[in-house]
């Protein structure tokens, strides 16, 4: 099953983008980018700090709070190859702050640079700290995207403290550059909370205590998700036909408490990046799944999901269906999987505004874009390429407010 776009070519979601065009480096003051307003198709420009003139006084503005781990592992063969070890989600134990908590051993989904030279030998390293822990690698089972890596280490740390040890930011690889020691707080929005994302929310970055306490004296509330950003954030779209891309998978966490204040402020709901994006229109999607079969176990969104069920529940009507799931399972949170993919034909539900970057062309992030305000898109992109805008992670920013 499809989104049944009419067209559906990878190819008609490109444009031009110069390498002189990418940010290789944050500004210094992270409020200073620049800010491009799309609002009722007219476009405009200002600074990030000034962005609370264009929300309204009622609104509920959304932050996904995940933290960047320090997930990428260089480790070395005794022959001298280096091999990298990208960490993606936790195997055993499967929940991300068990296994940030694990002593002594653990296991993770990874990817593997050089994985050829690396046959059967465990890995070896040392890391210096109070005293020297003697940590090593094992790969073990192949997964669709790498291996299973056994983690093991002779001291007290906590797998979260090893990882601030040995392993380094995984900035995005459009940089081109190694992680730098300036990473480690840029590459991390400051309202970050719970270990999980090896990708920043980067929406986020712009975000300064002045901009927040600025929110709070015009009336505008603050909630916040949790959605651990995967490396397939930055996988390309490879096949012809966007439909027939696979789209990655990400674990969201979405309180009952941020639930209710979503009722209570509806319509007038602001998500700060696409991952919030994702959290959102997925949460409603699983509220249908309950109005449509009380039963129903909120678990997983798959990739069409979206577009195969009922189209008519109202988004009032399916957050009160999640309350109630909540309410008689006496639980205060709810987690699930999105692999949603939001296409140009979809019709968003939960967000009237967003807080966004400028993205790769040919990306599922730009066909989330292009689904939020149509082909004028181009005109925005184009508009932020001439003036002199920063693309990507470490970019500029823009508020869409298409049907304000």
């Amino acid at each position: 099953m499809t989104s049944n776009d009419s067209l559906s070519k990878i190819s008609d979601f490109s444009y031009d983008l110069p390498d002189e065009k990418i940010a290789k480096h944050p500004l210094e003051n992270r409020d200073e980018s620049k800010l491009l307003v799309f609002r009722n198709g007219k476009i405009s420009d200002d600074t990030f700090k000034n962005c609370t003139n264009y929300l309204p006084h009622n609104s509920l503005v959304i932050f996904n709070n995940t933290r960047v781990i320090h997930a990428r592992i260089i480790l070395q063969k005794s022959t001298g190859a280096r091999i990298e070890i990208l960490c993606l989600e936790p195997y055993q134990p499967h929940n991300y702050e068990q296994s940030f908590a694990q002593i002594g051993e653990c296991e993770w989904k990874c990817v593997v640079g050089n994985a050829k030279k690396w046959k059967d030998e465990p890995l070896l390293t040392t890391i210096s700290d109070t005293d020297d822990i003697h940590f090593s690698a094992t790969k073990e089972t192949p997964t669709e995207d790498g291996f299973i890596i056994k983690f093991q280490w002779d001291s007290k740390h906590t797998f979260s403290e090893i990882l601030e040890l040995i392993g380094k930011i995984p900035i995005p690889p459009y940089l081109n550059r190694e992680s730098e020691e300036s990473d480690n707080d840029r590459y991390q929005t400051i309202y970050a909370e719970y270990n999980g994302s090896v990708a920043a929310p980067t929406a986020g970055l712009h975000f300064m205590p002045n901009v927040l306490q600025d929110f709070q004296n015009h009336g505008i509330d603050i909630g916040k998700v949790t959605l651990h950003v995967g490396a397939g954030t930055f996988k390309p779209v490879k096949t012809e036909l966007y439909t027939d891309h696979v789209m990655h998978q990400e674990l969201c966490i979405v309180k009952k408490s941020l639930i209710e204040e979503l009722i209570n402020h509806l319509p007038y709901i602001t998500a700060v990046g696409t991952t919030s994006v994702r959290t959102l229109e997925s949460l409603y999607w699983n509220g249908v799944k309950i109005v449509q079969n009380s039963n129903a176990q909120i678990e997983h969104l798959s990739q069409w999901e979206a577009y195969e069920l009922p189209q008519n529940v109202s988004v009032k009507d399916s957050l009160s269906a999640l309350i109630d799931y909540m309410e008689k399972r006496s639980i205060s949170e709810l987690q699930y999987y999105t692999q949603i993919m939001i296409t140009p034909s979809y019709t968003f539900r939960m967000v009237r505004s967003m807080f966004t970057n400028f993205h790769q062309p040919q990306s599922t992030l730009l066909l989330l874009i292009s689904a939020f305000v149509g082909d004028e898109w181009r005109d925005i992109y184009k508009h932020a390429l001439n003036n002199n805008y920063r693309f990507l992670s470490y970019g500029d920013s823009s508020l869409l407010m298409p049907n304000d």
